[in-house]
């Protein structure tokens, strides 16, 4: 009896773990059913998404098991307005279930039923649905149809401004290397030239359009690295370039591009494309740097849409950069494109209206990574804390500016805490390089909030600023933020330009005096007598040599042998 048992003990044990084993694999494992309808368990990546040849080739890879009614994947095509596949059947391509998937389906470029914009999702069938099982991806690789195939042209210095048009000339004889050009989106609709995308006409106003032409075209002819902004400010004839229910808003100065639907998809694919092409190194001139958007960080005044999160906001921003993004490098291949943030780092965000700057990137980034990853660069605004100070070097003593990433603002008197930041891996782009920065906005006052004119200490300011950046590796360029003082800024203490302005005419800009500053920013770059023109900041500074307080100082072999 005790011998029969212990038989019928081990076949009761080993149906047991045989059991237990079937109904993991039923729960963990296998598709598992909620009202009739089986729940997928595939798990699929999309490891790969680009053009080749004529074709758009999508790897997949699947993480989870194979289940289902049937044994296929299947593909389907998002616009980017499009958040989900909803009730659709109507996927493109199939294959067959297993570890990894591969989908080849024709780009249509130049047709109607162009796929260049367009992202892909991976689906199954649920026995009465499909299922989305991937992340949506877009295209990464663009620029692969782009008849502008050159190399991007490095200036030979990072010396840029911000510069008045009717002062071209001067811009020259400064020897800047860098030039921005805000580009009101909406303001170049109009008359006088027509331009026809995917079949349907879109009209520019010719007369703007040449004022931009003559001065895009001089800056190239002279060689000068041509950086766009584009804005999107309020214009009531052109509704379609604002989210549906954004309101005009009292002190929001530009708004958010819309390509959350297919209208304002539409018109800001055509109206960049246009863009792109018009300033493909032809007969109008060169645009090589597209900042999309300005100061993302701070909708309130710079990308309104109206109050959200962090995550909602990136993901309406990033639908519409992709848009910019695949239209500027289809176009010119190595052109680079950016976007924008001031220098509150981890400081002043309200989370709906205001975010942090280091949160913004980390956000965006991720949304990247998820949905295709393409090289995304940095814009970035390193003015002084407060503004009306041009003393930098004491920015510290705020409380505000440390050498942690946690500071609560980046400027250029930490500038390495924001170029560590970016050598994370995980924002370095695809090929493991880390991200093209430009400090394309900064400027440093004249004119103190509280002691009156301090043009010296403004001069003093620029020096140190610019060997700071100039002696970083991972900066691009270092763009002053104005030619001229600005009146309405002037009035405020924010006398950022190398000549004062007319303060008489409100209404314009006008120079009237040389700063001391001018000479400084002339001869900054320049190893005859760089070390000559910054001499007298050293005192006012209180340091004794440049090298003493900027690592991997550019001119510290001149300097050292100056000092001997």
């Amino acid at each position: 009896m005790e011998r029969f048992m212990k038989k019928w003990r081990a076949k009761l044990g080993a149906f047991f773990w045989i059991v237990l084993a079937v109904l993991l694999m039923a729960l963990n494992l296998g598709a598992r059913t909620v009202h009739g309808a089986e729940v997928p368990t595939e798990q699929v990546t999309v490891t790969s998404c680009r053009i080749d040849g004529s074709d758009v080739r999508i790897e997949a890879a699947n993480a989870g098991a194979v289940s289902g009614p049937d044994g296929q994947f299947y593909l389907f095509e998002l616009q980017p307005y499009e958040d989900g596949i909803g009730a659709r059947t109507d996927h493109i391509a199939t294959a067959p279930k297993g570890a990894s998937a591969s989908f080849t389906v024709p780009l249509g470029l130049g047709t109607s039923a162009s796929r260049l914009y367009s992202k892909f999702v991976v689906a199954v069938w649920d026995g009465e649905k499909y299922v989305a099982v991937s992340h949506p991806s877009y295209i990464t690789n663009p620029e692969a149809v782009a008849k502008n195939q050159k190399e991007f042209k490095t200036p030979l210095t990072k010396k840029g401004l911000l510069i008045e048009t009717s002062m071209l000339d001067d811009a020259f004889t400064l020897g800047v290397k860098h030039v921005i050009v805000n580009i009101p989106f909406q303001a170049i609709l109009g008359e006088g030239i027509d331009y026809v995308y995917e079949g349907k006409t879109y009209h520019f106003n010719k007369t703007l359009m040449d004022e931009y032409d003559k001065v895009i075209r001089s800056m190239s002819a002279k060689d000068l690295l041509v950086t766009a902004v584009i804005l999107n400010s309020w214009n009531d004839a052109t509704p379609d370039l604002y989210h549906p229910g954004t309101q005009q808003t009292a002190g929001a100065a530009y708004y958010m591009f819309n390509a959350s639907t297919q209208a304002g998809f539409e018109d800001i694919k055509a109206i960049a494309s246009f863009l792109a092409e018009h300033y493909n190194g032809t007969a109008n001139g060169k645009i090589s740097n597209w900042i999309i958007g300005n100061e993302l960080n701070n909708q309130d005044e710079w990308n309104y849409i109206g109050p959200m999160d962090l995550e909602q906001y990136v993901r309406e921003y990033e639908r519409a950069f992709r848009v910019f993004y695949t239209a500027i490098r289809s176009t010119s291949a190595n052109d680079r494109v950016y976007f924008s943030t001031d220098y509150h780092w981890n400081y002043n965000a309200n989370g709906t209206t205001k975010y942090n700057a280091k949160d913004f990137i980390e956000r965006f980034n991720a949304n990247v990574r998820a949905g295709g990853q393409i090289d995304w660069n940095l814009a970035y605004h390193p003015y002084s804390v407060p503004l009306t100070e041009p003393e930098f070097w004491d920015d510290h003593a705020t409380g505000l500016v440390t050498q942690s990433e946690d500071s609560p603002i980046v400027n250029i008197a930490n500038l390495s805490v924001l170029t560590d930041f970016l050598q994370k891996p995980e924002l370095l782009n695809a090929a493991g390089q880390v991200r093209h920065v430009i400090l394309s906005e900064q400027g440093y006052t004249s004119t103190s909030a509280t002691r009156g004119k301090c043009e010296e200490l403004q001069a003093a300011a620029i020096a140190y600023a610019y060997y700071i950046a100039d002696s970083n590796p991972y900066i691009d360029a270092f763009i002053m933020s104005r030619q001229v003082d600005a009146p309405s800024e002037a009035k405020l203490s924010a006398s950022f330009g190398l000549y004062e302005c007319n303060m008489d005419r409100m209404d314009r800009i006008s120079a009237t005096r040389m700063k001391k500053s001018y000479d400084v920013y002339r001869y900054i770059d320049k190893g005859s007598k760089t070390l000559e023109v910054t001499q007298f900041a050293k005192e006012l500074i209180g340091i004794d040599h440049w090298y003493d307080v900027i690592p991997d100082f550019k001119w510290r072999g001149l300097e050292m042998r100056t000092q001997n």
